[in-house]
C-alpha cells in the first residue's frame, strides 16, 4: 500500500449581495485578453507555468505537467456550463517585445445563481503586482454579469497568500476538506 499525504483545503464563497465588488485594475503594461476558443493552449501554458513549482502541482498532479494542464483546460472549456465572461488571460508587454501571457483564470456556472472559479494562476516572475486580485475581480464581474449571486472556489490551506487575497475580497471559508494524495514510492 502506497503512503499517503493529506492536504488541507478550503472551499470558500463570496456573496455579491453582501459584498460590493470594486473594478478590476491592471498595472501599466498589463492587458486583458477575453476568452477565445483558440486560446486553450495559451491558458494551459500559463496555468502550467503558474503551478509547476507550487504545492498544488502535488495536490493535483495534472498541474505539474503541460499536457495535464492542456487536458484540464480543454475539459473546463468544453463543459456546457463554461462561462467565457469569467475566463481571462492577462498579457504583459513593455512595448519592445511581443506580449507574454502571465495570468489566467477560468469560471463555470454551477446553478442559475452560482458559479465556480476553477483556476487562478500568475506566473512567478509577475507575482506581487496585484494580478491575482485583478483576475479574481474581473472573473467575479463576469459571474455578476451572468446573473450569478455567489461564487465558490477551492484553495490549499497552506497557500496563505491566496487565502489572504480571497478573504480580503470578501470570500469566507464554507468548509475545510482534506485531499488524499499518494506519495510516490522511491526505488532504491
Amino acid at each position: 500500500m502506497a503512503d499517503q499525504q493529506f492536504f488541507k483545503r478550503y472551499r470558500m464563497e463570496i456573496n455579491f449581495e453582501q459584498t460590493p465588488l470594486p473594478p478590476a485594475k491592471l498595472p501599466v503594461g498589463y492587458h486583458w485578453r477575453e476568452w477565445r476558443q483558440t486560446d486553450v493552449e495559451r491558458h494551459a501554458l500559463t496555468k502550467f507555468r503558474s503551478f509547476r513549482d507550487e504545492v498544488d502541482s502535488e495536490v493535483f498532479a495534472c498541474l505539474g505537467e503541460y499536457y495535464g494542464c492542456l487536458r484540464l483546460m480543454s475539459d473546463i472549456a468544453s463543459q456546457e456550463t463554461f462561462l467565457s465572461r469569467a475566463t481571462w488571460l492577462v498579457e504583459w508587454s513593455d512595448g519592445d517585445h511581443l506580449p507574454q501571457d502571465c495570468g489566467t483564470i477560468q469560471g463555470i456556472g454551477l446553478t442559475d445563481h452560482s458559479g465556480s472559479i476553477q483556476n487562478i494562476g500568475v506566473v512567478p516572475e509577475h507575482r506581487g503586482f496585484g494580478l491575482g486580485r485583478a483576475l479574481v475581480l474581473k472573473s467575479l464581474s463576469g459571474f455578476a454579469e451572468a446573473g450569478m449571486k455567489r461564487v465558490v472556489l477551492e484553495v490549499t490551506a497552506n497557500n496563505v497568500v491566496a487565502v489572504g487575497l480571497y478573504q480580503s475580497l470578501g470570500f469566507r471559508v464554507l468548509r475545510t476538506m482534506y485531499r488524499v494524495v499518494p506519495i510516490e514510492a522511491s526505488i532504491h
